[in-house]
Order: structure tokens, then sequence, then C-alpha cells
């Protein structure tokens, strides 16, 4: 019998490790609260200046990084490669055509119902208010790309990593990450929570299925744009 049969594992072969159930939720938190603090400070110094009306917004640019740094450093303590662990993998053009498709359907879905519930919309008249032209670029820099590239890294990346190689699964993972996405926009009424509820299973079954998490932030950013260019006019 040959001697390689008992012959140890090599480290290289096993399974690459994986953030627990707990550990991920924890983590996740502290990278929210990586984002609301750096963004607090920001403020803070803004106030302190006489661009503190001028760009309100700035706190979500620059508060982004922050919660983005805390998931690289947890995924390096695990020695795995940022990317991979996220799943910063580019769609395919299939896979985008379908996402938009898919989109398209979803936004129209939701506005026929927000309709027809009559939904509060009074959260809309101050995000028009972005005191001039710099103060709109930054508020769109927040809206279509620091926050869709900081939601999705968070939800649809690190926390649906750990959450679906847990005893919640893949489906366990993508109603989590939907409830909790949801209720963090305390800012809509529950009509509104509810559509963000139904858009976040759609962006995660587009991230199980297509394994991209680069997938998801631009439909995200693309339902934000919508959103965001059919609300005007700013001042």
């Amino acid at each position: 019998m040959s001697n390689y049969q008992n012959a140890p594992i090599p480290a290289s072969a096993k399974l690459p490790r994986t953030w627990n159930f707990a550990d991920t939720t924890l983590i996740g938190v502290v990278a929210y609260g990586a984002f609301v603090l750096a963004g607090s400070l920001v403020l803070l110094v803004l106030a302190m200046t006489q661009y503190s009306l001028q760009s309100p917004d700035a706190s979500f640019v620059l508060g982004s990084p922050a919660a983005v740094a805390v998931l690289w450093v947890a995924t390096r303590k695990l020695d795995r490669d940022f990317s991979e662990y996220l799943a910063l993998n580019w769609p395919r053009p299939r896979q985008l055509l379908l996402a938009f498709a898919v989109t398209a359907v979803l936004l129209i879905a939701e506005a026929h119902f927000q309709a027809f519930v009559d939904a509060d919309t009074s959260w809309i008249a101050p995000s028009l208010k972005v005191y001039g032209r710099a103060g709109l670029l930054i508020f769109l820099i927040a809206g279509c790309l620091a926050a869709p590239i900081m939601e999705e890294f968070i939800f649809r990346g690190f926390l649906f990593r750990g959450w679906s190689q847990s005893f919640a699964g893949p489906t366990g993972a993508i109603v989590l990450t939907s409830v909790i996405w949801a209720l963090i926009h305390t800012q809509y009424d529950w009509s509104g929570q509810f559509c963000i509820f139904v858009s976040g299973l759609v962006l995660g079954y587009l991230r199980w299925r297509s394994n991209s998490t680069w997938l998801t932030v631009i439909v995200h950013s693309t339902i934000n744009i919508v959103v965001l260019f059919s609300i005007g006019p700013y001042v």
C-alpha cells in the first residue's frame, strides 16, 4: 500500500476560511458603524467651515471608504483575497442585459405599487435642497456611486458571503440582507421600505446566480440614477 494515502493534506489544499454567522454579523455592524462615525466626523469638520451647507452629502462620500476599510481588514485576517471574498467579479454581457431587463420591470412594478397605495413622498423635499451645482454634484456622487458601492460591498458582498455559507444558506442570506437593508432606510414610509426589501431580494438573487457583487453595484447604481433624476428639480 502506498504511503501517500495517509500523507497529511497540504495547507494549500484546505478549504478557504470564511467568517461564521455571528462574526460576519458583528463585522458588518462595525463596518456600518465606521461609515456612520466617519461621516459624522466629516459633518463636524464641515460645520466649522463655510462649506457646511454647500456639500452635506460629502459625509456619505467620505464615510464610505471607512466601511470598506473594515471589510478589507476582516478579509485579510482570513488570508483571503478581498476581491475573491466579496465576489468582485466583472459580470458577463448577458448577465448585464438580463439584470437591466429585470431592473426595468422592477422599477415599473414599484412605481405602480406606490401609486396604488398613495405612498408618502415627504422624503423628497429635503433631497431637493443641494445648495448649488457643487452640492448637486456631490449629492449625485453620493447617491449613484458611494452608496451603491458601500452598501453592496457590505450587504451583497461581505454579509452574503458569510451568511450564505452558514446555517442560513443562500436563501436565508438573501432574505436577511434584504430585511436589514430595507430597515436602515428610515427616511421612507412602509411602502418605500417594502420596495427596497423587494429590490434587495432581486439584488441578492443576482449576486447568488452571477457570483458578481459588481453586478449588484451596477444595478443598485442604475436604480438610484433613475430615482434621483426623476425627483428634481434641485435647488
